[in-house]
């Protein structure tokens, strides 16, 4: 009888089904061996540590979600990028529980391992990259305001439609992509560029463009 083999994605599976079910403490190199009836030796042949395996848990998670988000943001399509969250939620429920349900700094005591350092740095720059680019072609602008706009139509949004569906276990409804599409809208209606190419004014009461629009100011006013 062939000797059962304890590979590197065997472990980051069992890490992720753990994380799912009980959060990333439930982790040890303990509960990883029992789960998969595996030598405690053979654990530490692949990781250095605990801390390893969960923040390249993290990490891998992290860049197969936003996959999807980034194709559509390239390709100009914000309403996609807002619906990504949901349907790659479907797709992967457990992924999901261990990526949205909790916060990288809940994976890694301390300092990230030296060796994914620079590529957890390239994933957030290039998330922070996708909401420049959709603040400057959707909202017309890349000042604080629009940013953070972006940021909550894109990422908070979807993220708080879905959070009690994962904190349940469960994959969300469809009328979770209606409310994400309604907010989408309802701000890009309000704060997006129009077809003419001028962008919306966040702040009217202290815009030029504003008050030139209220035309003279009358006799009494002045």
């Amino acid at each position: 009888m062939s000797r059962p083999s304890f590979g590197h994605a065997a472990f980051l599976t069992a890490a992720r089904d753990l994380v799912a079910q009980a959060g990333p403490t439930a982790v040890t190199v303990s509960s990883l061996t029992e789960r998969l009836g595996a030598p405690s030796g053979s654990f530490y042949y692949r990781f250095a540590s605990r801390d390893v395996l969960l923040a390249e848990l993290w990490l891998t998670t992290a860049l197969a979600f936003q996959e999807g988000f980034v194709a559509a943001i390239t390709a100009g399509d914000g309403l996609t990028a807002a619906l990504h969250t949901p349907v790659w939620v479907r797709a992967h429920l457990n992924d999901a529980r261990v990526f949205l349900l909790h916060h990288r700094d809940d994976f890694v005591y301390g300092g990230w391992p030296e060796a994914l350092k620079l590529r957890v740095k390239q994933q957030a720059r290039r998330l922070d990259a996708c909401y420049l680019r959709f603040a400057r072609t959707a909202l017309g602008g890349v000042d604080a305001e629009r940013i953070r706009l972006a940021r909550f139509v894109l990422a908070d949004v979807p993220k708080a439609a879905v959070g009690s569906h994962l904190r349940r276990g469960e994959p969300p409804p469809p009328i979770v992509d209606k409310m994400i599409t309604v907010t989408y809208r309802a701000i890009l209606a309000q704060y997006g560029c129009r077809p003419d190419g001028v962008r919306a004014v966040l702040n009217p009461g202290r815009s030029q463009i504003a008050r030139r629009r209220r035309g003279p100011a009358k006799e009494a006013d002045r």
